[in-house]
């Protein structure tokens, strides 16, 4: 099976057009709770998306998922709805799958669970080591569809300088491991278009493969709707981009002998951006 590729977006006319390429899920984030501060001076995605976006943009779509990302587990505050109000309207308003976020403890995933109450498709997202110590005890609750290890905040949370120094130190993999005995669909991280990123794109998708990994988020760099503002132009990038990506896809379905050396490359790579950083 090809990887999910996931791209988040609250834009009809993006959200089509990444579907018509061949995105498998388009990806509505409203984590706004704690999460400026959090990653203040890191470039990363705060979309400011809203619940009516998530309607806007099932109406939209003819056969991607919807997948919606909730706020953290919360009461009422500022202006909020609490995580229960907040995961009906979600519901309500057409979401095929829920991410939850930054949770620390069992007992926030089993309320997330309990709120779901198998209305539509769980995901948990692993992004903060508090989860990853009590990880043996989260993944036996019932009612977890899928899995997602959150590279941005989880380094953050191992004061890390680089996100894929976890690629490259043996922690995804060790979670991954444990994904996998329990039989979980699971996945990590983002990537960029292949020939791009710090760390190339070719080097993540086949750790993902060696992993065992089943989906991966589209990173803001594959197409920055926020720069690029002529659609045909929209439309080439994804076109093209994921045409790419699936060939590439196909390279690493024929030659999974060679995953161990790519491991080692990443880890040399990621060694060598951390040490110029010092």
């Amino acid at each position: 099976m090809a990887l999910k590729l996931m791209y988040i977006t609250n834009n009809p006319t993006i959200a089509k057009i990444a579907e018509s390429s061949g995105v498998d899920r388009i990806f509505v984030d409203l984590e706004i709770i704690g999460k400026a501060i959090r990653q203040g001076g890191m470039d990363t995605v705060q979309s400011h998306h809203t619940l009516s976006d998530v309607k806007l943009i099932k109406e939209s779509l003819s056969k991607s998922e919807l997948l919606v990302r909730c706020n953290p587990i919360h009461k009422n505050v500022d202006g909020y709805l609490d995580t229960k109000e907040e995961i009906e309207e979600i519901i309500k308003n057409g979401a095929d799958i829920i991410m939850l976020p930054f949770f620390k403890t069992k007992e926030e995933v089993e309320f997330f669970i309990k709120c779901v109450n198998n209305r539509v498709k769980t995901m948990l997202l692993f992004e903060t080591p508090e989860s990853i110590n009590c990880l043996d005890q989260i993944l036996n609750i019932e009612g977890i569809d899928e899995v997602f290890i959150g590279l941005n905040d989880l380094s953050l949370g191992y004061h890390k300088k680089f996100m894929f120094e976890l690629l490259s130190n043996g922690l995804v993999e060790d979670v991954c491991y444990k994904f996998k005995k329990k039989g979980l669909v699971y996945g990590f991280g983002g990537v960029a278009a292949i020939g791009q990123g710090t760390l190339p794109a070719e080097k993540i998708i086949k750790e993902h493969y060696r992993l065992g990994s089943s989906s991966v988020i589209l990173s803001r760099s594959f197409c920055n709707v926020d720069k690029i503002k002529n659609i045909e132009e929209i439309k080439s990038i994804f076109f093209n981009g994921l045409k790419a990506i699936r060939k590439f896809e196909k390279e690493c379905k024929k030659h999974k002998d060679y995953f161990e050396e790519n491991r080692i490359e990443v880890v040399n790579i990621v060694n060598s951006i951390t040490e110029v950083e010092k």
